[in-house]
């Protein structure tokens, strides 16, 4: 029993020391961790976001949209939008312990807004493209942003959050629609709340959605993905591929 003690104690001490490592102030005193333990233990269970406070709390919603082209007996078809972010986060509503997926489709929908944003704007008229053609679709898109602009590093940082976002949009969609489907389209938005000082007016209204939405894109699956939870989450339904027909034109 003493052991155990001893044991718990010295857990109790890493663990509050590792959390004081983690949300104060970047120091020198983190390299009292070493390596990459620190960050290993902390997330992703016991991560910290003050992001509720004071003076940039959380004051808009993002959502993912999917929809995809499929190739059937009758020719292509486009399906329906279906609201990623709302199937995921129906699995917190009444969860006191609501599991890391129901967040998912809102992380890489803030994500890919937000490297969207950073683009010019012959850059984002680039992304409303299609690239879906072979297997360096993403390359050729990639290619042809580095020369609307000098801006590398935001193409790169888009790039890279566009290869994770199609790779969830294909495991959406072929989820939703099965083995049909031949490319995909994402779109992600933000609404922000009523202003702080409109909070009290009967006639507020939200701001408008601000969208950020790309072209047909290939189909990328990552190794590791869970195909089995987006099946079990996403189950298939072929009454929303009625649509129309797809599109066909691609860089």
């Amino acid at each position: 029993m003493r052991a155990v003690a001893i044991g718990a104690v010295a857990f109790t001490v890493f663990h509050i020391f590792a959390s004081f490592l983690w949300i104060s102030p970047p120091t020198a005193l983190r390299q009292l961790v070493p390596g990459d333990i620190l960050r290993a233990y902390m997330l992703p269970w016991f991560g910290q976001s003050w992001s509720v406070f004071a003076p940039e709390p959380i004051n808009g919603d993002y959502k993912l949209k999917v929809r995809a082209v499929l190739a059937t007996k009758q020719g292509l078809v486009t399906t329906k939008w279906v609201a990623a972010s709302d199937v995921e986060q129906s699995l917190s509503h009444h969860n006191l312990f609501p599991p890391r997926a129901a967040g998912l489709a809102v992380q890489e929908a803030s994500a890919l807004k937000d490297t969207g944003d950073a683009l010019t704007s012959e850059q984002k008229d680039t992304a409303a493209l299609n690239y879906f053609a072979g297997d360096s679709w993403l390359g050729r898109e990639r290619d042809a942003m580095f020369a609307e602009g000098d801006n590398r590093s935001a193409v790169i940082d888009f790039i890279v959050q566009e290869r994770y976002a199609d790779a969830y949009a294909t495991q959406v969609a072929e989820s939703t629609w099965g083995d049909e489907v031949v490319r995909v389209q994402y779109e992600a938005s933000r609404q922000n709340v009523v202003p702080y000082a409109d909070r009290n007016s009967p006639h507020a209204e939200r701001p408008t959605v601000q969208v950020f939405r790309t072209g047909w894109r290939g189909l990328i699956t990552l190794p590791d993905q869970d195909g089995t939870s987006f099946h079990e989450l996403f189950p298939t339904d072929p009454s929303t591929a009625d649509t129309g027909r797809g599109r066909t034109d691609a860089h």
